[in-house]
């Protein structure tokens, strides 16, 4: 072998890869708390559909006119979904710390049973039911969890898709700035 060495081999940085993922990860959480909720008061906003949501304890239907004057906040779930599994302590305990906005769960396109269920093994409160997964249009509802915001006027003016585990600070902040005086 004529006294060639080989040449040395390449380490993969690993250090310098996960370094790279969790600056990535805090950017996008940096993100989702302080630039996304920005866009709450977008001019973009545009009046809620005229929707009536059976409610799971039989009661009278829902309707977003019925929350008119507070911060509604419309919880897109299904019982089968883990992240929205996931969220719904956080929601739930945000929900109990400021009664004075309205958090309401949806459960889209799962049979009543199976929602009453859930609902109580999770003690989840104001759950209302879409059957016929009309949300998916009515509220571009393109996957699970997704939370829709809507102003004390009816108007939609923030919509958070997946799973946040800020979510907390999130509601606060929407509610914050769409009940302060202008």
């Amino acid at each position: 072998m004529n006294g060639e060495q080989a040449p040395p081999r390449r380490r993969v940085p690993w250090g310098r890869i996960l370094d790279g993922v969790a600056l990535a990860l805090i950017l996008f959480a940096l993100w989702r708390l302080f630039v996304a909720p920005r866009f709450l008061n977008a001019p973009g906003a545009y009046p809620a559909p005229r929707v009536a949501f059976a409610r799971l304890d039989g009661g009278a239907p829902f309707t977003i006119a019925s929350a008119h004057g507070r911060v509604l906040f419309l919880d897109f779930f299904a019982t089968w979904c883990t992240p929205c599994r996931a969220e719904l302590p956080f929601i739930q305990s945000w929900e109990r710390a400021h009664p004075h906005a309205l958090v309401v769960p949806v459960d889209v396109g799962e049979p009543i049973a199976v929602v009453r269920r859930f609902a109580l093994a999770h003690t989840m409160r104001h759950v209302v039911l879409d059957p016929e997964e009309l949300s998916r249009g009515f509220f571009q509802v393109l996957g699970f969890p997704t939370i829709v915001t809507i102003d004390p006027q009816g108007n939609i003016r923030a919509t958070w898709t997946g799973f946040n585990p800020a979510i907390g600070l999130a509601m606060s902040h929407a509610v914050h700035d769409l009940t302060k005086k202008r």
